[in-house]
């Protein structure tokens, strides 16, 4: 018997141990691809019959700005558009506000009214490119505004594709971008789902959230049943303002985060999938396989990124990128190397979207259906990932449910606190972070930062300012009185919205309508 002793335990984010080695044993339902649950994908020939959409995520500055880099993203091969919008547009304020100062086109596009969406979108084919905004309490602004530049440019509504968020329960959880309190945000979110049903077919209508979850420092198992307690929480919303679970079902999609260790970010992806299948049959009685099949997209992930040695990051993105192709994405973004230190610059953009084609064309990737198909350890661990998750889902569950849970803190509360062991694990040098706390060399960061003109805030605010004096103010003052009204009873606030809109009411004159009506959620 040899005396070398046993090498130290090891473990995933979610405190998983890792055994040394795996061999046969029973598992969780698998089934086949594109059968329930779906554990293998969600379609029967995943990339083999369609890769995934390579969707890289751009905003910054102008609506000129933005679209440019659009342009030259889907010249260089990106197939889908994903956009970002700065801390304004997502709050429901204009960029001329006081409160807007100094943030416009930080950290995404400013986009304030009807004449910023159809700069934004010039020049794209609205009816063959898929587009994803990621907007939450201001959702229903953006699309309708998306919408009315389709409708300008001749584009049928069945050929309307793409994504909005539309997840404002993970706001109050982990991001903070709410206006209005929980329950009166949960009626924007089904308004949407029903206004879509009936004008928008194609359209998803909510990509329930997980990714900024994860960025707030959950672990796996957390990212997971938090993210499907709020889909939860929709789907019963849904229901429960009179609509089918067959007809809405299959527009939702889910955001997940691709985080580091390859394998429990594979097996996550997994887990998440067959328990999704086994919520909407068991609870809600979805017999479709449409309504029943979890579609995503991932992004990877932002908070795993260092300012220290930051070319370290591209070789992060594309370990965080692979497992996102082995768990079986739909369309994929991959992080720039320099976000650590500021918004992309176009080559590193560039380097990013390589790294995409990189993986589809010459990894292999997509040669085979399910490339982990018999690997005992994923199989390990997506079934203790279906277990921890499933017992915080009973958590939630037990609050009440997902609103419920929030009101009283539960999730922000379980996940200060993985975020605050994870930070321990890697001031005591438990956890490698490589270039920060082993490996380091000394040297700061050289590279090109991008940043923004300070110039362009003027530019954008006296833009809005131009856009109102120019339109019909009566036109504009009776549509959001008439949008008042209906947020005060109980129509659907999306048809009076978007004649407001193409009235040309601002971003902000809509979303200050509503504080009115249905009040402003203050943080405790």
């Amino acid at each position: 018997m040899s005396n070398t002793p046993a090498p130290p335990g090891r473990a995933t984010s979610s405190d998983l141990e890792i055994d040394v080695v795996y061999g046969p044993a029973p598992h969780g339902d698998l089934g086949d691809p594109g059968g329930f649950p779906f554990t293998r994908g969600p379609y029967p020939t995943m990339y083999r019959g369609r890769p995934w959409t390579i969707r890289q995520y751009a905003g910054f500055g102008t609506a000129g700005q933005t679209n440019r880099r659009f342009k030259a993203l889907l010249a260089a091969g990106q197939t889908g558009i994903s956009t970002a919008f700065d801390l304004p547009t997502q709050m429901g304020i204009d960029s001329d506000a006081p409160l807007a100062a100094g943030e416009v086109g930080k950290v995404g596009v400013a986009i304030d009214s009807l004449a910023d969406m159809r700069v934004l979108l010039d020049g794209l084919p609205l009816g063959e490119v898929t587009t994803s905004m990621t907007i939450n309490a201001t959702a229903p602004v953006l699309l309708l505004l998306y919408q009315l530049v389709a409708e300008e440019q001749g584009t049928p509504p069945e050929r309307i594709r793409g994504t909005v968020q539309n997840d404002i329960l993970k706001e109050y959880i982990a991001r903070g971008t709410y206006i209005y309190p929980p329950r009166a945000s949960m009626r924007l979110v089904t308004d949407l789902f029903s206004y879509c049903g009936r004008e928008l077919p194609a359209w998803n209508t909510i990509s329930i959230s997980g990714y900024h979850i994860r960025e707030a420092g959950s672990t796996a198992a957390q990212e997971i049943a938090f993210t499907l307690a709020n889909g939860i929480a929709y789907v019963e919303a849904a229901i429960g303002a009179g609509l089918e679970v067959e007809r809405f079902a299959p527009r939702l999609s889910f955001f997940w985060n691709s985080h580091n260790h390859l394998f429990e970010e594979a097996a996550k992806f997994r887990a998440a999938r067959r328990m999704w299948a086994r919520i909407m049959r068991d609870r809600f009685g979805a017999t479709a396989p449409a309504g029943q099949r979890m579609r995503f997209h991932t992004q990877t992930a932002g908070s795993t990124l260092t300012a220290q040695q930051p070319e370290n990051n591209i070789v992060r993105t594309t370990v965080q990128a692979l497992a996102a192709t082995m768990g079986g994405t739909q369309s994929l973004h991959t992080n720039a190397y320099d976000e650590a230190l500021g918004l992309p610059t176009e080559r590193s953009a560039t380097i990013a979207l390589r790294t995409q084609q990189i993986l589809a064309a010459e990894s292999g990737m997509a040669d085979t259906v399910d490339p982990l198909a018999g690997s005992y350890y994923v199989e390990s661990l997506t079934d203790r990932l279906e277990e921890a998750a499933g017992r915080i889902i009973d958590d939630v569950d037990e609050l009440g449910g997902a609103v419920a849970a929030i009101e009283r803190g539960f999730p922000q509360r379980e996940i200060e606190e993985a975020s605050y062991r994870a930070s321990i694990r890697v001031e005591s040098g438990q956890d490698t972070v490589v270039g920060v706390n082993r490996f380091t060399d000394g040297a700061g960061p050289d590279v090109e930062v991008l940043s923004v003109d300070p110039a362009l805030e003027a530019a954008q605010r006296s833009r809005v300012r131009e856009w109102r004096a120019g339109r019909d103010q009566p036109a504009v003052d009776r549509s959001l009185e008439r949008l008042s009204e209906t947020a005060g009873g109980t129509g659907n606030i999306m048809y009076p919205m978007k004649e407001a809109l193409a009235a040309g009411a601002t971003l902000g004159e809509v979303s200050d309508a509503l504080r009115r009506v249905l009040g402003v959620h203050r943080a405790r």
